[in-house]
């Protein structure tokens, strides 16, 4: 009987985990996964065929507990989404940001180095980690020099000087993303395209005339990715990506936000205004952000298949639930 792969998943109760999740239950890939969070998750994970799933609340600072679950579990692959991933939070909550998303990894990738524990690791990162960049570097790659200009963004360019540091010194099988802003079904509305597509679709609830829209900066321009290739990208990596390697994942092209009011209102068929509100515009904010895939595709053959239309089609249908 062949031994199925055992997965860690951290932050088990978050919008990707759960993508990733069905993921490998659409594609046959037979495998026994703990979960931990230090929220339950909202979904249901023991109703999948070919996982065999199980939760436990655990909070990653709690180091003894961490040691404890990787060396009775043993995973072979541990997939770390555990963070506060909001770059909005960390600007109101800097230390709590960047103190939670930084310790939480030390523990985890210290806790595999003292237990023994033979795995890969998958280390989430960002691609608000390159910070402003002029034009003339887009699209951006891994080789590109790093501005982090947001307390979230710091807090990530850490971890991945961590995790090269315990691939150097300790030999840890660490492989590293930047990974774009990702879109889907299920994601909470603290992120921008949901915050977009709720209140558009309660103005079209709305009987009222005035339609009124209000966000922060819209001319800013982001790489949008939908959360289903990039568990895609994230299983490839574990297959095929290599040990202390960074890469980005990312849909190649840039959007502003307008376009993404636009196509939103379209899809809707709703005409409305829109008002800057001072109080949703950041510190600093990247106003800019397209990467380069070339690498994760030459490595893994992964690439990115679900165009945008089709991402935001699928966050109105399910928010319309």
């Amino acid at each position: 009987m062949a031994i199925k792969d055992k997965y860690l998943i951290t932050g088990f109760s978050g919008f990707v985990s759960k993508h990733f999740l069905e993921y490998l239950e659409q594609n046959n890939i037979e495998a026994e996964i703990i979960g931990i969070d230090v929220h339950m998750p909202e979904f249901n994970y023991s109703n999948y065929r070919s996982l065999n799933c199980s939760f436990e609340t655990i909070d990653l600072l709690n180091k003894e507990e961490v040691e404890r679950i990787i060396n009775t579990f043993k995973p072979n692959y541990i997939l770390h989404l555990a963070s506060y991933s909001s770059v909005a939070y960390s600007w109101k909550n800097p230390v709590n940001s960047f103190t939670n998303n930084t310790n939480i990894f030390l523990n985890l990738i210290e806790s595999v180095r003292t237990t023994g524990c033979q795995c890969r690791i998958l280390s989430i990162g960002s691609s608000e980690e390159y910070g402003n960049v002029s034009e003339k570097d887009l699209p951006l790659k891994e080789d590109q020099v790093l501005h982090p200009i947001s307390p979230y963004a710091v807090a990530r360019v850490s971890q991945e000087m961590l995790s090269k540091v315990y691939c150097t010194s300790y030999g840890l099988d660490i492989v590293m993303t930047r990974s774009f802003n990702h879109i889907g079904a299920g994601q909470k509305d603290v992120f921008v395209v949901p915050s977009f597509a709720k209140q558009l679709i309660n103005l079209k609830k709305d009987h009222t005339s005035k339609k009124e829209l209000f966000t922060g900066d819209t001319t800013i321009v982001r790489d949008f990715i939908d959360v289903k290739d990039v568990v895609n990208a994230y299983y490839l990596l574990f297959q095929k990506g290599k040990k202390g390697e960074i890469y980005n994942i990312c849909s190649g092209k840039g959007t502003s936000l307008n376009e993404v009011i636009s196509i939103l209102t379209e899809l809707l068929n709703i005409d409305i205004t829109h008002t800057i509100n001072p109080d949703l515009v950041r510190p600093n904010d990247n106003k800019i952000i397209i990467g380069c895939n070339q690498k994760i595709m030459n490595d893994t053959g992964w690439s990115c298949k679900i165009p945008l239309n089709q991402s935001l089609q699928e966050i109105i249908a399910d928010l319309n639930k």
